[in-house]
């Protein structure tokens, strides 16, 4: 999940706004990040990704003062948490070099299943048998799409669900940080060892980019900027609570833009699977809200 967030102001329909926009922006890097894995290597395209979101969050930290904001109460934490996004970014990455983007978000879209799981085992978080059900049944959607023993299976979709599992470890990882460090502190460091962990790996791969590429490589690091910047725009006007369901939303622009891009309509089965992943993240999302308004 999100994570949660104060809001100054009560403007929930302008926050839901930002978050939907916010995604379709993420989704649209997505779309073209895939576009360039026919040509270029993963670690190459983040490393440009990374050089760009480090100018953006460079920016967003001289306001306080790029010492300031540079120092972390747990720098190691901090370190552990990039790097496992470090991870699954190139998990992801990999996955939609060989897999339609609409698969691969559907499969994504248990992510928040997952968190709801980790943050019960390792952060004590109460989590009721219901929801514990809403994680069973997320996870046998999964397994529609990915269908294991079936013919159609591809081992790369375990690729991607390995992906939702460090992108759930990531955000159990930055409610840790988030209590000890300022979000400027926290998006430099990300920023910051991205940039270090592909620059070190880039040059293995590097392949020179035509003038094109290179025009589409700058467009995934400012989307994946903007995007990244609209979501916590989003929460100044709306809680946590009401902006969580429409995180939804991702796996649908995912299958518009598979479908207007690349051509690639989804078959029954990853429909279905993404449909009952979405209903019980959903469930798991109304059961959090209704426990929380009872205590």
């Amino acid at each position: 999940m999100i994570g949660n967030a104060q809001t100054g102001q009560d403007r929930p329909a302008l926050g839901i706004i930002l978050m939907i926009f916010a995604l379709f922006v993420l989704a649209s890097m997505d779309a073209v990040a895939k576009h360039l894995t026919e040509t270029l290597a993963a670690p190459q395209i983040l490393a440009v990704r990374f050089w760009i979101f480090l100018t953006f969050s460079s920016l967003i930290a001289s306001r306080r003062g790029l010492r300031q904001a540079a120092h972390s109460k747990n720098p190691r934490l901090q370190i552990v948490r990039t790097l496992v996004l470090v991870v699954e970014m190139t998990m992801f990455l990999v996955a939609f070099s060989f897999l339609p983007l609409a698969e691969v978000h559907a499969i994504a879209a248990v992510s928040p299943l997952i968190v709801m799981a980790l943050a019960a085992i390792f952060l004590g978080e109460r989590i009721g048998p219901r929801r514990w059900t809403a994680v069973a049944v997320g996870f046998l959607g999964v397994m529609l799409i990915i269908r294991p023993g079936a013919g159609v299976f591809d081992p790369i979709s375990l690729l991607a669900l390995a992906g939702a599992f460090g992108w759930a470890t990531y955000q159990v990882l930055l409610r840790a940080v988030a209590r000890i460090d300022q979000p400027d502190t926290t998006t430099l460091y990300t920023a910051g060892i991205g940039v270090i962990c592909f620059t070190i790996a880039a040059p293995f791969f590097w392949k020179s980019p035509s003038l094109e590429t290179w025009g589409w490589l700058a467009a995934v690091g400012i989307l994946g900027s903007v995007g990244h910047f609209l979501l916590p725009a989003a929460f100044k006007f709306a809680p946590a609570s009401t902006l969580q369901p429409f995180a939804y939303t991702m796996p649908v622009w995912a299958v518009f833009l598979g479908w207007a891009v690349f051509n690639h309509i989804p078959d029954f089965w990853t429909l279905a699977g993404g449909s009952i992943v979405i209903c019980s993240g959903l469930f798991a999302l109304w059961r959090e809200r209704k426990v929380g308004v009872r205590r």
